[in-house]
């Protein structure tokens, strides 16, 4: 065990914030030139590497194959709700909308994973609860619309489908509150299954590739940032931390760092109801997190 290091723990947790800020950005440049299977594709492959090589440098390979022994069919069935449907679905909302727009929605998983486990974990929910996703909702709601009540200039398939994979990911995590093995092998058998599902649907639906220098390195690139270095980083980061609730914190930053980037590289001209749906959606999950009757 090591000994924890609030301020170490608080370095590796910006670093990580500081990458996952830049993935949505990724996400857009990359749809340019691959369709949403090709991009979780090339992504999860990348992740199978950097999960497969920090176990090698832990020495966690008994581990992992015990994993293979004794829960295939768990992370077989895991795998093909991460990364292969959520990602999918998730790709396909940023490319249907402005990259400012799905990014914001996807950081209302944690409320919805509020809703679902009433009925999945049979929890019940508390008026603060129920005030905090009324204000996210709010915030999405402003974000989607735009301020405007011409619902006609809406996305609505587009918003549906960032809704659709915020109930993906809040069912994984769902899933995984019971699950106790290690949490790198766990993560590179969901991956390695994923990738296997993966490759099955190009194989049943093949898609024409376009094998330019940009996309594959956008594809590497949110394979390492969003699904595999930087979920490290932020593990060792909570390793580390004497008070995991300053940590928890720093992910407050990471969508508005995000829509820096989405201005200055995208060129996207970032709404004053994206700001202030953004900053309802964190005010709901805020309260959400700090729980009280």
């Amino acid at each position: 065990m090591s000994v924890p290091n609030q301020r170490k723990a608080l370095l590796l947790g910006l670093c990580a914030v500081l990458l996952w800020a830049t993935v949505a950005t990724a996400f857009k440049i990359a749809l340019q030139f691959l369709t949403p299977r090709q991009l979780v594709l090339i992504a999860a492959l990348t992740s199978v590497v950097i999960f497969a090589g920090f176990i090698s440098w832990q020495g966690q390979w008994h581990h992992t194959l015990t994993l293979a022994k004794t829960r295939t069919r768990f992370y077989a069935l895991l795998g093909l709700l991460n990364p292969f449907a959520y990602y999918w679905v998730l790709f396909i909302a940023y490319s249907q909308l402005p990259a400012q727009q799905a990014q914001a929605i996807n950081y209302t998983w944690a409320i919805t994973m509020s809703l679902l486990a009433v009925p999945i974990l049979k929890q019940t929910l508390s008026k603060r609860e129920l005030g905090a996703m009324l204000v996210a909702y709010a915030g999405v709601f402003l974000i989607a619309t735009g301020g405007q009540w011409d619902f006609s200039q809406t996305n609505w398939l587009g918003i549906s489908i960032a809704l659709a994979s915020t109930l993906l990911w809040a069912g994984y995590w769902l899933i995984n509150i019971k699950n106790t093995d290690p949490p790198v092998p766990a993560l590179f058998w969901c991956f390695l299954w994923g990738s296997l599902w993966l490759l099955v649907a190009e194989w049943l639906a093949p898609s024409p590739w376009q094998l330019d220098w940009r996309g594959l390195s956008a594809g590497i690139y949110v394979g390492i940032f969003e699904m595999g270095l930087t979920f490290l980083l932020w593990l060792l980061a909570m390793r580390q931390a004497e008070k995991t609730s300053q940590i928890s914190m720093l992910i407050f930053l990471s969508p508005f760092l995000s829509l820096i980037l989405i201005y200055a590289i995208l060129g996207e001209v970032i709404h004053h109801t994206t700001i202030i749906g953004l900053s309802l959606i964190c005010l709901g999950l805020y309260l959400s997190r700090n729980k009280g009757d």
